[in-house]
């Protein structure tokens, strides 16, 4: 029997990138999956693709800053299977590349909403779902500039900050319960975000990696079905680094 057979899961941010590589993987293991992509023609794509793989899936286009879309994919998902067992709250935006100073605040508002509102509305429609069986696994994807911070795109480092404590927060108020609530930290991985840079930044990236390369997009997927799965039994709150040694703690 496979990992998630029988198992419903809803990935935000799934139409590419590192969110259609953890709907994959958890898709090969058994999952369906709810995904959610503020672009329609992402989205249907990935759908496509994991229809050829023979795995049943549904759709949600919508902003994850917009309450609306956490209220549809949840819906979608209890009208199609009756159930939700994982969310991947992976959506998330970059911050422009600019100082304090020089940044409009309104733009901390936008980052915010999507990077953080958008994760705290996800786990506030989910959780009674999950509460009802008594059994669920929540995966924030933060990122290890949460930990160190950046300099230059502090609207995006800061939000992922408060993944981070979000996490922490949510998996104390479950940890009597059957639900696991855990964040990962990826460090620079290679997706089509990525390779739009230039070399030279790529560059820069890569010589504050022990490790000396990029993650690869299956790499964190594996981490996160893991967390994901009824084996990641006594980790609640707690933080998993992917990002080739850059953050250890």
């Amino acid at each position: 029997m496979s990992r998630f057979e029988g198992r419903v899961a809803i990935v935000t941010g799934a139409g590419e990138g590192l969110g259609f590589g953890i709907a994959q993987r958890l898709a090969s293991e058994g999952a369906r999956i709810t995904v959610v992509d503020v672009n329609a023609d992402p989205a249907r794509q990935a759908s496509r693709t994991l229809a050829r793989q023979g795995v049943p899936s549904e759709v949600v286009v919508g902003d994850v800053g917009d309450e609306a879309t956490t209220r549809e994919a949840v819906r979608t998902s209890i009208d199609r299977w009756g159930r939700i067992d994982i969310l991947v709250n992976n959506a998330g935006i970059g911050s422009p590349v600019a100082k304090t100073w020089e940044m409009p605040v309104e733009e901390m508002d936008r980052i915010y909403r999507i990077n953080l509102r958008g994760v705290f509305a996800f786990c506030h429609h989910v959780i009674p779902h999950m509460m009802e069986r008594d059994y669920g696994r929540i995966v924030n994807v933060s990122s290890a500039s949460g930990k160190e911070g950046v300099a230059g795109a502090v609207p995006y480092a800061a939000t992922k900050a408060g993944v981070i404590s979000l996490t922490k927060s949510i998996g104390l108020e479950l940890a009597k319960t059957g639900i696991r609530v855990n964040c990962v930290t990826p460090g620079a991985v290679m997706t089509r975000l990525l390779e739009r840079l230039t070399k030279e930044r790529i560059a820069g990236m890569i010589s504050r990696i022990p490790m000396g390369r990029t993650g690869t997009v299956s790499e964190v997927a594996a981490l996160v079905a893991w967390l994901a799965s009824e084996e990641c039994s006594y980790s609640t709150g707690a933080v998993f680094d992917v990002s080739g040694g850059r953050t250890t703690y």
